[in-house]
């Protein structure tokens, strides 16, 4: 690598590779810290870029159905949750990691659009049943299907085996910081 240019190939034995913008910002980390083992930026970096388009992705899916994050997650967690697509507000603030007051929130745009209806549980009135409309139902699959096509687009320099290994290296990563 040219010292000079941090722009220069920060690999020149490496013919097998693409070189990107993480490799130059690497080469240049270790150029001025070769004390330093910046290894981890190699795939973090590539992460938080990853993670850029993917919430760009997310967002442009969700705005063009008139939906949030917030909503889509709700709607989300009860059509998956199958049919008659119903659970309690307490379920779906667990669900969804986020609190009693923040899901009440998200319910009342919800139930105001028409994309779930809230009433007391057949089975103990004291409970409140959420349920997903005809309309809301819908809305979740139009939006799921427009997400899973920007998603494949994301994916799509890697093969499917490719993209099963990688999958599975980011299961691994993410073990330890799951809670089921």
């Amino acid at each position: 690598m040219n010292e000079s240019d941090p722009f220069s190939d920060p690999y020149p034995d490496r013919d097998d590779i693409d070189h990107d913008d993480v490799d130059h910002i690497v080469a240049a980390w270790r150029r001025e810290r070769p004390d330093l083992d910046v290894s981890p930026l190699e795939v973090f970096s590539r992460i938080s870029r990853l993670a850029r388009h993917l919430d760009i992705a997310r967002r442009t899916s969700f705005s063009h159905h008139s939906l949030d994050a917030g909503e889509f997650d709700v709607l989300a967690a009860l059509r998956r949750s199958g049919a008659p697509y119903a659970m309690t507000p307490g379920q779906l603030a667990a669900n969804t990691l986020v609190s009693t007051g923040t899901i009440t929130n998200r319910l009342d745009r919800l139930e105001e659009a028409q994309l779930i209806s809230r009433a007391p549980d057949i089975s103990d009135r004291r409970v409140v049943s959420v349920q997903l409309t005809p309309f809301g139902c819908e809305r979740v699959d139009a939006t799921l299907t427009e997400l899973l096509l920007r998603e494949r687009a994301i994916l799509a320099s890697l093969d499917l085996q490719q993209q099963q290994q990688l999958a599975d290296l980011l299961r691994s990563l993410t073990q330890g910081f799951d809670i089921t």
